[in-house]
């Protein structure tokens, strides 16, 4: 069994509010992850965090208003980020990723930012709208080092508020449901099958939702299915609406009442392929 080992992760305020620079630390590394909004940029362009090599990921909103991310490197990181500054409006904050010392190269940041792109494209969380970069050809050796930052860029990235490289099915931790689905079906036809997690209750894709909503259903359910269906997670399939890709419910009665579009019990509509009901299991 792999051992599973705590982190301290040190997060600093530079000007003591969360509106201006935060630096990201962990214990026996020797990166730093660094979280900026766009429009303080400038002001802090000249610290020796900005003039390395790194990765940045530039973070806002796409045109449906899903978020949106992008996923760059750089040899000197402010010069990238004031070229991106004039070339790309979508985004409001950046977070970017060097090391305290020599470590990083353009050949590593290279494979970091291909690796960063592919996790994010995995993770399904934020629109991504770029070419795949390049991956630099590196030993094995430096690829096992690498994948090592790769993981505590993972985790400061999360912890500075974006879990945009996290999958959902990660966050499926209860080992008793860790390999257990859940389904909610109705005699109409409608047919999804999901997890909890520590997120809520993830909804699997190709679940079909019933269309027509009953006079039960709450108004914020109403309104997070139309968004669904504006943005493409949801589509009219049949006489069902289709789920288009994973998604992450904030509880198994929301996920169910958005299933059934009526009031729900998700404790109680959620079932085993063996009809054990969801309540039973003490999550």
């Amino acid at each position: 069994m792999m051992n599973i080992f705590g982190k301290t992760i040190r997060l600093f305020l530079v000007d003591g509010t969360t509106n201006g620079l935060t630096t990201a630390e962990l214990s026996n590394w020797t990166g730093i992850g660094v979280k900026v909004p766009r429009i303080k940029i400038k002001e802090y362009s000249n610290r020796p965090e900005f003039q390395k090599p790194g990765v940045y990921i530039l973070i806002g909103k796409g045109e449906n208003n899903e978020d949106a991310a992008y996923i760059g490197e750089a040899e000197v990181i402010a010069n990238r980020l004031f070229q991106q500054i004039s070339e790309k409006d979508f985004w409001n904050e950046v977070i970017f990723f060097g090391s305290k010392d020599k470590y990083l190269n353009k050949a590593s940041v290279k494979y970091l930012e291909n690796r960063l792109h592919e996790l994010a494209i995995k993770a399904s969380r934020y629109s991504i709208n770029q070419n795949i970069p390049t991956r630099s050809e590196l030993s094995e050796a430096e690829q096992a080092e690498l994948e090592e930052f790769l993981a505590h860029i993972k985790v400061l990235t999360a912890t500075l508020g974006h879990k945009l490289f996290e999958a959902l099915d990660e966050t499926i931790e209860d080992k008793e449901v860790q390999n257990q689905l859940f389904y909610c079906r109705n005699g109409a036809g409608a047919d999804s099958k999901g997890s909890p997690s520590t997120e809520g209750f993830i909804v699997y894709k190709d679940s079909l939702f019933m269309i027509q909503e009953q006079p039960s259903l709450a108004d914020g359910i109403h309104v997070e299915r139309q968004k669904m269906l504006s943005d493409g997670t949801l589509k009219t399939e049949g006489a069902f609406y289709l789920l288009t890709k994973d998604y992450v419910f904030t509880s198994p009665s929301r996920a169910a009442a958005a299933t059934l579009a009526r009031s729900a019990s998700g404790p109680l509509e959620w079932k085993t392929a063996e009809g054990i009901q969801l309540k039973f299991y003490d999550i």
